[in-house]
């Protein structure tokens, strides 16, 4: 998504005189994970992606070529408006968000830091994780049951139209029931015999997506966004 030279102009105007754009700087250069040149890069994109509004709706994704024929789709645009994403909430989903949020969400797919301390890499792969545990997690009760992980199996899969959808069935079964069940042996609260493992709590999740490598799963060049690697 590329600029016009008005366009550019305009944003120069706007980021020497707005006193609002002052704020900005100088609060995200201290806490985000952005400089400056990319923050200003980013909302020349929250620009053409609002039609210069100052937020954004989930319709406002549906020209996004990035996303067309990603078989995500739908929970990509979703993460951005889930409220325990935004740190809003609990549950339930934004009707738009602003470029503050916009920036929040992006966030979850920059590398760290190079400068991040043990503690704070640790903390970041953590919030990496949680974002990745509400794209199952649909309902927002704290567990990704075996429904939830073969929805999320069977979209990737679907990507391909020649594949069977009785084959894309059985498989993302077949791969949901094995997630469970690893997850059940990995929790530190074992199971009675003949308890039923009724889904993975975050925790859980964690341990079993120890060996993932989040810095290469969750790279992002604005919204070309891959399948995160959700199916292990």
């Amino acid at each position: 998504m590329g600029v016009s030279h008005s366009s550019q102009e305009e944003w120069e105007r706007e980021s020497r005189n707005d006193f609002w754009w002052t704020q900005m700087q100088e609060g995200f250069q201290n806490q985000s994970v952005f400089n400056w040149d990319q923050i200003k890069q980013l909302h020349q994109r929250f620009r053409l992606l609002s039609g210069d509004q100052p937020t954004i709706r989930p319709e406002n994704f549906d020209n996004v070529l990035d996303l067309e024929f990603n078989p995500i789709r739908s929970r990509i645009v979703r993460a951005f408006f889930d409220n325990r994403n935004l740190g809003k909430g609990t549950s339930g989903l934004a009707e738009e968000i602003t470029f503050e949020d916009f920036l929040t969400i992006i966030a979850y797919f920059k590398p760290l830091r190079s400068h991040f301390n043990k503690e704070e890499a640790e903390l970041s792969r953590r919030e990496k994780m949680r974002f990745l545990f509400h794209l199952y997690d649909e309902d927002g009760d704290g567990l990704i049951t075996l429904q939830e992980y073969r929805r999320v199996v069977e979209d990737l899969l679907s990507a391909n139209p020649q594949v069977e959808r009785a084959w894309v069935r059985s498989v993302a079964n077949s791969i949901a029931h094995r997630a469970l069940n690893e997850a059940a042996r990995a929790s530190d609260q074992p199971l009675e015999e003949g308890q039923p493992y009724q889904g993975i709590t975050f925790e859980d999740f964690v341990k079993t997506w120890q060996s993932i490598d989040l810095e290469v799963k969750m790279q992002v060049s604005f919204l070309n966004l891959e399948a995160l690697a959700l199916c292990q």
